[in-house]
């Protein structure tokens, strides 16, 4: 940003906002639906730092790219999903996106090229000051919001995760990673590796296999994959025999239970999972396929997240001859492939390197509270959705085991019902206090995948016990988010909006029964066929 050149949003002084909620993708345009229908008194802006909503499925544009959840869960509860497909491709899940943001009017309220730089909390004044730039004009606005929340993922969307690989200079094909996919890039009859083993491998190898002489999915080491059907003929039935407004809570919570019962099982008896896992792969790979070194990985079940291939694509693709599997470790690119530490040079025309995420918290901003830098990594989680010591602060983090959207949707309802009861009682200030709570030393994100171990000092932690800990249970979020009171479990809420100028001290208290907001009613727009 250019010294000195910074505004304000409206011209004349600092723009107060209510809510200021900070990214417009799938959590952010759920969080403007819950504010409009569930807190219409509340003044709220969604900032977005670039120049479209959807994030994720905005930005990402590698072949094949789409859901690695259900719809019906990853959907949103107040506008269930209706294609026909339970697995989406991501052009679809953005129209759904597109147009729950116009139904609900959250369209309107996005300023895009807004990217949050900073944030301050007084608590002489009970409310942030907050600086975004505006992205390519050099310029900064300033403005006020009574409550902040953070729905911006947690991975940078300017690039990706790239080891740093010996001699990729030398290489003389195509090198890309699928964050950066350019639209003009044709694999028709080349050769392709895919450097990967995650979510993001798993989709593009069978995609590229479509066009490509042949791809080579290079793994260091192999990965959980499972086949499922893309349309789940229960869900047909479910949707003919009950109406409409049945239907989709019904089709929701059996999916969101399957998810749930299969985790659980996974953890308690990884040993039965794994034995079912095998059997399963022996049905879809071809007779005699090394499954032990391809497909057999050295953790547990749910230690990282469990990877999805639609109607079993990646598995047709190598039964077909177009795709195949290597594992094995790279020693350094050469001019025409990359070469293994076995000795075999595998040769490519293009190398897609789908080595992962880098994570940031809050999109890369910074956050002051009374005068002091925040330590993210110093603070504790509460209920998985707010930070030990910070008032008035929220953020949307999804579910490692199941659809991101399920614990979204649970905190975005939290985040109004806060907002509400602020509202009526007149206080300006909430904040989640630990109360001698001790730390784990574990993430957030309670996975031990490579992107998580990376980043783990830039993410708050979690504590022994709940509401300091998260179970990663949309079951038990359920019933400590939607069906039980605000009182209690740490949250304090203090600051008379009258005294928030320092005309007397704070007035701390706990509130006692909750307030229930109206329910956030569907819009009977249809969703986009998958």
């Amino acid at each position: 940003m250019t010294d000195g050149a910074v505004s304000t949003l409206r011209g004349h002084g600092p723009e107060h906002l209510d809510v200021a909620v900070v990214g417009a993708g799938l959590s952010g345009v759920g969080a403007g639906c819950y504010l409009r229908k569930k807190v219409p008194w509340a003044s709220f802006a969604v900032f977005e730092a670039r120049q479209a909503m959807g994030g994720t499925w905005d930005l990402f544009r590698y072949p094949g790219i789409r859901s690695d959840s259900d719809m019906f869960t990853l959907g949103y509860s107040f506008r269930p999903w209706d294609g026909e497909k339970a697995i989406a491709d991501g052009a679809s899940i953005l129209r759904y996106i597109q147009e729950t943001a116009s139904a609900y009017g959250v369209d309107e309220r996005i300023r895009y090229g807004h990217r949050i730089v900073r944030a301050d909390w007084s608590d002489a004044e009970s409310r942030w000051h907050v600086t975004a730039e505006r992205v390519g004009e050099g310029t900064a606005v300033e403005f006020t919001c009574g409550f902040l929340f953070a729905c911006a993922g947690y991975y940078r969307y300017d690039h990706g995760y790239l080891p740093a690989f010996a001699g990729i200079e030398d290489y003389r094909g195509t090198v890309v990673h699928p964050q950066a996919w350019p639209e003009d890039l044709d694999v028709t009859d080349k050769r392709v590796v895919v450097v990967g083993s995650g979510a993001t491998a798993i989709t593009l190898v069978p995609a590229l296999a479509e066009r490509a002489g042949h791809v080579v999915m290079l793994q260091r080491s192999p990965s959980y994959v499972g086949a499922a059907p893309a349309r789940n003929p229960v869900d047909d039935i479910l949707r003919k025999v009950l109406p409409g407004r049945l239907s989709g809570p019904v089709i929701r919570w059996m999916h969101a239970l399957f998810l749930q019962g299969f985790y659980r099982v996974s953890r308690r008896h990884p040993g039965l999972v794994k034995r079912l896992y095998r059997a399963r792969l022996r049905r879809e790979l071809p007779p005699g396929y090394d499954i032990g070194t391809h497909f057999t990985p050295r953790y547990d079940p749910w230690d990282q997240r469990f990877c999805l291939a639609p109607d079993g694509d990646l598995f047709a693709a190598i039964r077909r001859g177009s795709a195949s599997v290597v594992t094995d470790r790279i020693a350094r690119f050469t001019t025409s492939g990359i070469l293994l530490e076995s000795g075999t040079e595998l040769e490519a025309d293009v190398v897609v390197t789908a080595t992962g995420l880098e994570l940031q918290f809050l999109g890369g901003a910074e956050l002051w509270v009374a005068g002091r830098p925040l330590d993210v990594a110093g603070k504790l989680t509460y209920k998985g959705m707010m930070l030990q010591d910070v008032p008035n602060f929220a953020l949307a983090v999804g579910y490692t085991n199941a659809s991101w959207t399920l614990k979204v949707d649970l905190t975005c309802d939290y985040v109004c019902r806060i907002l509400d009861r602020m509202h009526r009682r007149g206080w300006g200030k909430v904040t989640p206090v630990a109360d001698g709570a001790a730390s784990t030393g574990e993430p957030l994100m309670g996975l031990d995948a490579g992107y998580i171990r990376r980043a783990a000092h830039l993410l708050p932690r979690q504590g022994a016990t709940f509401p300091w800990r998260v179970h990663q249970s949309f079951l038990r979020d359920y019933r400590a988010m939607k069906l039980s009171g605000l009182e209690g479990d740490g949250l304090v809420f203090s600051h008379q909006r009258a005294r928030a100028a320092g005309s007397g001290p704070d007035d701390a208290a706990r509130p006692t029964a909750p307030e229930a907001g109206p329910p956030l009613e569907p819009v009977a727009v249809p969703a986009s066929k998958a």
